[in-house]
């Protein structure tokens, strides 16, 4: 009961920093689902520190923490939700989190966001040529637009995955998507290297059956996470 009061300050500090960023845009995602839940963890952590402190006034000291705990985590959420309207924005595309539209043949990049990370799909058929792994020029500008977006986010933990389909043996697709995705990663090196995983033609969106499905499953895969222990392995 005694953290009753903390507790509402640390709701009503999440639910102000909801409304923090209008910005105008037709590519813009106004859900801001990881604000919200930064804002709203980090006020319950700071509530729970700031109470456990020793000394008097230890209900002033949670609320303190419960709202300085909201700013900081709601800080993290916000950084990841702009940076998935301009990461959309500068290619041209929308943030979409329907899973079907990793389906749609006609899409080449989408951008979509999770609670943790923004990620990025590159379709094989913009990036590379058949059993190449140099970067098209269009490809190439495309991927240098991310990169330089990340300068002003220089805390942003990448990552790039590689994809394939299964013509071939596991291990030549596993090179393959690994080359691949480095050659993604040397242009998005502004910050640190990013990790960089080739997974051959594990975690195929559709069962490599026909071409128009081998092509879907033909990728590049960019993360971008705010919290390095969040990073997960993309290949499963």
């Amino acid at each position: 009961m005694k953290l009753t009061k903390p507790l509402l300050a640390s709701s009503l500090a999440a639910f102000l920093l909801t409304g923090c960023y209008q910005e105008p845009g037709l590519v813009q995602d106004n859900s801001y689902d990881r604000t919200k839940t930064g804002a709203l963890a980090g006020a319950l952590t700071g509530a729970v520190i700031g109470y456990n402190t020793t000394g008097h006034n230890k209900g002033k000291r949670a609320a303190i923490g419960a709202t300085l705990g909201a700013l900081a985590g709601g800080a993290i959420g916000y950084s990841l939700d702009q940076q998935a309207n301009e990461v959309a924005r500068a290619l041209g595309t929308g943030v979409e989190n329907d899973p079907l539209a990793q389906l749609d043949p006609n899409r080449d990049i989408i951008v979509s966001k999770t609670s943790t990370y923004v990620h990025i799909t590159f379709r094989d058929k913009m990036m590379f040529a058949t059993d190449s792994d140099k970067l098209q020029p269009n490809a190439r500008y495309k991927v240098e637009k991310v990169a330089r977006l990340l300068e002003g986010y220089p805390q942003t933990v990448v990552g790039v995955a590689g994809f394939t389909d299964d013509r071939g043996s596991y291990e030549y697709n596993q090179r393959l998507s690994d080359r691949r995705a480095r050659s993604v990663a040397n242009v998005l090196a502004v910050n640190g290297y990013p990790k960089v995983k080739g997974c051959s033609y594990d975690k195929a969106l559709v069962p490599n059956d026909n071409a128009v499905n081998r092509a879907l499953n033909r990728r590049v895969e960019v993360y971008l996470y705010a919290d390095r222990n969040n990073m997960s392995n993309p290949c499963y």
